[in-house]
This record gives C-alpha cells, structure tokens and sequence, in this order.
C-alpha cells in the first residue's frame, strides 16, 4: 500500500522501517535491548536479530510493554520531524503518508489528517505472512472497528490495478480544495 502511495506521488515513511533503523543504527537503543533481553538477541555479527527480539517480547508483556515504551517515542519523533522538513520545503508534497501498523493500538490516530485502514482476509495475510500468525494478532484492533473509524478503508485482496484505483482516489481527496 505504502508503495502504490508513492507511485502515485505523496511522500511515504514507514513505521516499520524507522524501527529497523533504529536496531541497526542506534547504539543507544541497540544498548538498552542488550541490556534489558540479554545478549540472546545478537546474531551473530552483533547485530539485533528482530525475530530474536520478537521471540523473546511476544511471550512476555512486560518486556513487550518496556520495548514498545523504547521505541515507540523514537519512532513518533521520527516521522513528526520528517512530516515538519517536508513541510519547510519550497515545494512541499500535497500528500504525505505515514505506515503506522499499530495506529489505534497506540493512540496514534490524533496525529495525522485522515487515516487509511488496510486490511485483508486472514488467508490473504497468512499468506503473504513472513511467519505464521499467532497470539500478536490478538494483540489488534479488529478489522470492522479499524474500518469503521478510519477515514478511508481498503480490503488488500485484489489486484494492483484496483489498489492503484483507491490510491488514486484517496489522493484525489486529500489533494483537493
């Protein structure tokens, strides 16, 4: 979804990517997951291995909680920042789009204009899963509440040429007077 956006013009950032970012390149952060899970969550190489990190968090809320409390502020002054450069500009982008998996899950929806809702059958994310689904999906807004407060809905199990249309008439929307 986030690419069909860009495609079709707007600014992207994804959520999920500023995450890996962080785990790569933050030695503060890198530090603190060390510190707080144990070198189990190193590959190798010393790196943070994110299923490592997964593994070790999903069965346990309250080193869920402490990761998420982590990250989360990071993350946040992240894209905010990115959405105020862009903003600056001479020629700032009409549209500028956000991924946030977790959006209603941690409050996040007061931040932006207008919130998109992607969602997709079970089989279709399982699917497309790169492990199977388990007990995190527990941890989700269900799809009828995401759809019904979101501004604009979207179930991801067509082709690219109907994405391509809803995309196009999002940006249309959000484009407009």
């Amino acid at each position: 979804m986030l690419r069909a956006f860009e495609r079709h013009g707007a600014a992207v950032i994804s959520s999920d990517e500023i995450v890996h970012r962080f785990l790569r390149e933050d030695s503060k952060v890198k530090a603190a997951i060390v510190e707080r899970l144990g070198e189990g969550v190193l590959s190798d190489d010393g790196e943070i291995d994110r299923g490592r990190v997964a593994e070790t968090v999903f069965g346990d809320p309250e080193a869920l909680a402490w990761l998420e409390s982590l990250l989360h502020p990071r993350v946040v002054a992240t894209y905010l920042k990115w959405r105020e450069d862009l903003a600056e500009r001479q020629e700032p982008p009409a549209v500028c789009v956000t991924e946030v998996p977790l959006l209603y899950e941690v409050g996040g929806e007061t931040r932006f204009d207008a919130v998109i809702a992607v969602t997709a059958s079970p089989e279709v994310r399982a699917s497309r899963a790169r492990r199977p689904l388990d007990e995190r999906e527990t941890r989700l807004l269900p799809d009828d509440e995401k759809l019904r407060r979101a501004d604009f809905a979207y179930v991801n199990d067509g082709t690219r040429k109907e994405l391509d249309r809803f995309v196009s008439d999002v940006m249309g929307k959000l484009d407009g007077p």
